[in-house]
């Protein structure tokens, strides 16, 4: 797709229509202007991330290692649960298009309806046809440290944010469309400021002024949602994601009563919503929201913490491969059941856990990875956690629900289970991902400088040496210099200074008429650079020029 940068400094491409596949998606410029539907296949290598690695760097000084280390939380390593997730989102923002055809003659006067109303101050938009329900719903709830977060970041950067529309079929057709907007719960808990984050993004990414008419008034929330569905339409907007939905507080907010209608609004006036959260927003979503969930279209989405299966296998294997200690520790069943005793399948905590023991095996100076090391560390530092994880060790049910941000979910309250999810073969989906692991070394991108080092590297070259050429070459000559015109610069610049050292000086004899010298030695008994120069011979006398005027017949 072509980049265009917006005038606010944002960027944007222009729209390009595919030709699809399911008839329904046809003859929509909304859909048509989407990234196509992706296989399990095509989702895995859009979303994975493998950083850079290469075994050289375990040589490297301690120092360095340690700072290397941190390069395990950049890996992100798909499951099979961010294939249903992702599958989901898929069909929630084309299904919500479905109704919202801008070349619909119907939903074409809707646009002038809304404008019109909202101008007008009429906010009482609740049972006209213009606020027909077209959008579905998804409630994600998921312990804390399970990448929930991080997992909807993946798969909704796959969609281009702002697509610019400007001719459909020799038509012409000026919008902007918003494919997503991911906003997360204030703080204090009130959903009008959730409102008003809403316009303030939706300002930050078009350049409107919403929150200058909307944000700044007096209206209440039940007026704010009528508005914030017209400028949902008026933006193109494909789904909204409300992150952190465990902040909101029924108190703040007038009840949770009044939570439960603000959710229900949005989907029903069009705006197709994801709702995540921790199992402490159980609180917020109450029972009455199963009846209007049923109508959602995707249901929910249980995101509990990893068993000790294939996912948790595949997610182990490859972090593992990422080590930096002098001694490479295979991975077996033995590391494998302590971490995951000592994490009880939270990947946030497991590769923590995995980073922190590699920093304590080289620092230490036992370069290796041991099952004794791993419950140490796990021991000194996660101490915050302890009562959380023995609750999770224990099983008792009790003992979890002290602490809402790891209780088990009800899966009879929240609806779908295990065996609700995606009807692909999962043994397919395993299969995928273990193919894209085993190639990432080879799909990996390495920097500029990370390159040149390793390259430097393979000449046997000081890494200390390697580390300060190229840094000061990148520095003085910037990043435009080819890898290669690095190295050679590098191997030049370690080379000459090296000949300095062992090159003995003998400055007096070959500066002796370097008239620099001679003139910043003779500034240092008041001589001027004429009579230094003079007094060492490189002037001649007037009266020995044989030039001169006397001597011209």
């Amino acid at each position: 797709m072509n980049k265009i940068i917006l005038a606010n400094g944002g960027e944007a491409v222009k729209a390009d229509y595919k030709e699809q596949v399911i008839l329904e998606y046809g003859g929509n410029p909304f859909i048509e202007a989407l990234p196509p539907i992706f296989s399990s296949d095509e989702v895995v290598e859009k979303i994975a991330i493998y950083p850079p690695y290469n075994e050289k760097e375990r040589q490297l000084d301690k120092q360095y290692r340690v700072h290397i280390v941190q390069r395990l939380f950049q890996c992100f390593q798909p499951l099979m649960i961010h294939l249903d997730l992702e599958s989901r989102i898929s069909r929630i923002i084309r299904q919500g298009y479905l109704a919202r055809n801008p070349f619909d003659p119907k939903y074409i006067s809707t646009f002038q309806e809304g404008y019109d109303a909202i101008q007008n101050m009429n906010y009482d938009l609740n049972n006209n046809e213009f606020f027909r329900s077209t959008g579905a719903g998804l409630t994600i709830v998921g312990i804390s440290g399970i990448g929930k977060t991080t997992a909807i970041n993946r798969i909704i950067t796959m969609y281009p944010q702002i697509i610019i529309h400007s001719r459909y079929k020799d038509v012409k057709f000026s919008m902007y469309q918003l494919t997503w907007l991911k906003i997360d719960c204030p703080h204090d808990g009130s959903l009008k400021g959730l409102c008003v984050d809403f316009f303030l993004k939706i300002d930050a990414l078009l350049g409107t002024d919403y929150y200058k008419k909307f944000g700044q008034s007096r209206l209440s929330v039940n007026t704010m949602v009528p508005v914030m569905a017209q400028v949902a339409k008026n933006s193109g907007l494909g789904m909204l994601l409300i992150d952190e939905v465990q902040n909101l507080s029924g108190a703040k907010s007038g009840g949770a009563d009044k939570m439960l209608n603000f959710f229900v609004k949005l989907i029903n006036m069009g705006i197709p919503t994801i709702l995540i959260g921790t199992p402490a927003a159980l609180s917020v979503l109450q029972s009455q929201f199963r009846q209007a969930r049923r109508g959602s279209g995707q249901g929910d989405l249980v995101w509990d913490r990893l068993k000790k299966d294939q996912s948790w296998d595949l997610l182990l294997n490859a972090i593992w491969d990422y080590q930096w200690t002098r001694k490479i520790t295979p991975l077996n069943k033995e590391a494998s059941d302590v971490i995951y005793e000592e994490s009880q399948g939270i990947t946030d905590i497991a590769v923590k856990l995995y980073a922190m023991s590699q920093i304590r095996a080289i620092i230490s100076g036992k370069e290796e990875i041991t099952t004794n090391l791993i419950k140490q560390v796990a021991s000194e530092n996660f101490k915050l956690v302890k009562p959380m994880l023995d609750a999770l060790r224990t099983g008792d049910i009790k003992k979890i629900a002290k602490y809402e941000d790891i209780s088990t979910v009800d899966t009879d309250f929240l609806g779908f289970l295990e065996r609700e999810r995606s009807s692909i073969d999962l043994e397919m989906k395993v299969e995928a991902l273990k193919r894209t692991q085993r190639k990432k070394e080879q799909e990996v991108k390495m920097s500029k400088k990370e390159e040149a080092l390793l390259k430097l590297f393979d000449l046997n070259i000081n890494p200390d040496k390697a580390l300060k050429a190229v840094d000061k070459i990148l520095k003085e000559e910037g990043e435009n210099l080819e890898v290669n015109e690095v190295i050679v610069k590098a191997i030049q610049q370690i080379s000459n200074i090296e000949n300095k050292k062992r090159k003995p000086r003998n400055t007096e004899k070959i500066n002796e008429k370097d008239i620099r010298i001679i003139v910043s030695d003779g500034r240092k008994n008041n001589l001027s650079a004429y009579e230094s120069l003079k007094e060492k011979g490189i002037i001649k006398d007037y009266e020995s020029d044989f030039l001169k005027l006397g001597d011209v017949v």
